[in-house]
């Protein structure tokens, strides 16, 4: 497993804890990282993706909720909400990761941490996100 997988999976398991804690959740990312055995070159991107996450929040939120039709955000698995702003992160704020490569990433994410039907449902959002943008008609 590359570097950035462990990161995303870092960052993901931050704003999952941060999530089910509450408003003060999201603690230290140093703190954090200290109660677990991790692999030192992940935490860099990975403070990068939780940081910006938790600093566009409102926007990614926006966006994923644009493109999940029928489905609210509060409806949908704190882990399959987080996995979708980790990637919808990536795509619109980060220049240097592939369309294809955060598409990628979130679902093989998926299929470790969520349901069964959690990679497919987050692969159709995230289609239809860079589809329209490609198309001219997103953002």
């Amino acid at each position: 497993m590359g570097t950035r997988r462990k990161s995303r999976e870092l960052a993901l398991q931050a704003l999952y804890q941060g999530e089910l804690a509450g408003p003060a959740g999201v603690l230290d990312f140093a703190e954090f990282c200290a109660h677990f055995q991790l692999n030192r070159k992940a935490m860099p991107y990975a403070k990068k993706l939780l940081e910006g996450v938790l600093g566009k929040r409102e926007e990614i939120n926006q966006l994923i909720s644009r493109y999940a039709e029928n489905w609210r955000l509060e409806r949908m698995s704190v882990i399959d909400r987080n996995i979708l702003r980790l990637a919808v992160f990536e795509l619109h704020y980060l220049d240097d990761v592939p369309a294809s490569v955060a598409i990628n990433e979130a679902v093989e994410i998926a299929k470790r941490y969520s349901t069964d039907d959690s990679g497919p449902f987050i692969n159709g959002i995230l289609d239809a996100m860079v589809k329209e943008v490609v198309s001219g008609d997103g953002e």
